[in-house]
């Protein structure tokens, strides 16, 4: 069987994404010895890591033991932000490194290292699209590092923030906005958020919040709840008990994880407005979202408890085949029934 290994790499510049947040990276067209060629994505730091795996293979090459017996080209470390001009200024020394390391002896450029990172992915052939989010109503913002919007502006997401703050860009204006006052192009649903799980997370409460809506739950600080929906908005649904209702998730902090301090958060100290409380919202969408009612989320809560032995006076199912929710395990010493 014919060896098959790169003879070429192409450098085509970078492009920007935004997905999961924002990053960049470069195009490279891969040329083989068996004259396919295709086009591949590849991100500065996944390159770095890949040319420090090749230094470790390869300790003589790369002058770990002798300097002057190195033939591995350097790379620069990336750096801890990468910004559009770094990625552009770095493009030619990497175009450099991928020819001298074609260029090196077949045992180096042909091993299974090389090929194997060079070889075409399925994100590579079906790239991440980046879907812009429309503006529903105006937006004045509050502190310096939001951003003022109109209804109607498209804007590009650099990172969703699950407090519901996200980072956008609207022509060349960059800040926080609320993720409320933004929509799909392609239908109401946002198709990043998650189903609801009525088995529940245990978080605590990091700061009091008193209900403004019906909808919403009053806690004090330091309570420990249980979270059964995580929406995109910020806006969380939480279960205390027989009672569930939103609650804003900036101030939740889950149980057994170190803390540590956002800047999103420390930079405002209200929650984003909720999309009930817009006015004037103007979607291009004939049907609005299919939100799910309290109602709703108590009833399957409910349904869901039963199954499970959990509800509050009823008789607990015996021997092995009940779990509890996380809330009642804790209440009970952490003792399954």
């Amino acid at each position: 069987m014919e060896e098959i290994y790169v003879r070429h790499v192409e450098f085509l510049g970078f492009e920007k994404r935004f997905f999961p947040s924002q990053h960049y990276v470069y195009m490279l067209m891969v040329k083989w010895n068996n004259l396919s060629e295709k086009l591949i994505y590849r991100g500065y730091p996944e390159i770095y890591t890949f040319h420090k795996s090749l230094m470790e293979m390869f300790p003589i090459e790369a002058g770990d033991i002798d300097k002057k017996d190195r033939i591995i080209p350097a790379l620069p470390a990336p750096k801890w932000l990468d910004s559009q001009k770094s990625t552009e200024t770095r493009q030619s020394t990497l175009a450099e490194y991928c020819h001298s390391l074609i260029s090196l002896p077949p045992k180096i450029s042909r091993c299974q290292l090389v090929c194997n990172f060079f070889k075409v992915r399925p994100e590579d052939e079906n790239p991440p699209a980046q879907q812009p989010y429309r503006v529903i109503s105006d937006y004045s913002k509050t502190s310096k590092y939001e951003i003022n919007l109109l209804t109607g502006d498209l804007v590009e997401i650099v990172e969703k923030s699950p407090n519901g703050w996200w980072f956008c860009q609207c022509d060349t204006k960059r800040g926080w906005v609320p993720a409320s006052y933004l929509e799909p192009l392609d239908g109401p649903e946002e198709p990043e958020d998650a189903d609801p799980n009525y088995a529940g997370e245990l978080y605590i409460t990091t700061q009091a919040y008193k209900a403004a809506q019906d909808d919403e739950l009053t806690l004090e600080t330091g309570e420990t709840i249980e979270v059964i929906h995580k929406l995109l908005d910020g806006w969380w649904v939480v279960r205390k008990g027989e009672e569930t209702g939103h609650f804003p998730s900036m101030f939740l902090h889950k149980t057994g994880e170190k803390k540590e301090m956002d800047e999103n958060v420390i930079r405002r100290q209200i929650p984003p407005p909720r999309r009930s409380t817009i006015r004037n919202a103007q979607s291009i969408h004939g049907k609005g979202r299919k939100g799910i009612s309290q109602n709703t989320y108590r009833r399957n809560s409910r349904r869901f408890l039963l199954q499970k032995g959990d509800w509050p006076n009823q008789p607990r199912k015996t021997s092995n085949d009940a779990t509890q929710s996380p809330l009642q395990e804790r209440e009970n010493g952490g003792t399954p029934f």
